[in-house]
């Protein structure tokens, strides 16, 4: 009688012997440049349920393609979770309500802004148009509390004078 051979010897096998077939079968669903990733996660789920493969060949070939199928159906899922998502960014970012109309406040606070330092515009930004507080922006930029604190004082400073000498010219 001869000895079965052990489970992850037979998974080995079968995923050398399939993994050109399954290389050429995810390329034409997703294309060449997403395939090796599917066909990374085709083999990690055939090892992962090494105990699900059916005991003769050819079912474990076409159980194989089965998870193939369903790793594209997936990628699939994904791709187009992502596609929804940016059109709704982008309707949210181009429909958002802009200020009817631009005052020359609004120009000069943003003429002002460009005198900055960006470290300094991105703090004012963050806490007056994007309504984060100083300790949000802090972890958003990745600074501690007390440097956002002493950054946004420095910057309101800088604004004011660039707005008084703006206002002092015209």
């Amino acid at each position: 009688m001869t000895a079965r051979p052990n489970r992850s010897n037979r998974v080995i096998t079968l995923l050398e012997n399939n993994a050109r077939s399954l290389l050429r079968y995810l390329e034409r669903r997703v294309g060449a440049d997403d395939a090796q990733d599917a066909l990374s996660e085709t083999m990690t789920t055939v090892w992962r349920r090494a105990s699900s493969i059916p005991d003769d060949d050819d079912g474990a070939r076409l159980w194989m393609f089965g998870v193939a199928r369903n790793v594209v159906l997936n990628t699939t899922r994904g791709q187009r979770r992502r596609t929804l998502l940016t059109e709704r960014l982008r309707h949210v970012v181009y429909s958002a309500p802009e200020v009817d109309p631009v005052s020359e406040d609004v120009l000069d606070v943003r003429a002002a802004l460009l005198k900055l330092s960006p470290d300094l515009a991105e703090i004012v930004r963050l806490v007056h148009w994007d309504g984060f507080s100083i300790s949000e922006t802090a972890q958003i930029m990745g600074l501690p509390d007390s440097t956002a604190r002493s950054r946004y004082g420095r910057a309101k400073r800088h604004l004011a004078d660039a707005l008084a000498t703006h206002h002092a010219t015209t």
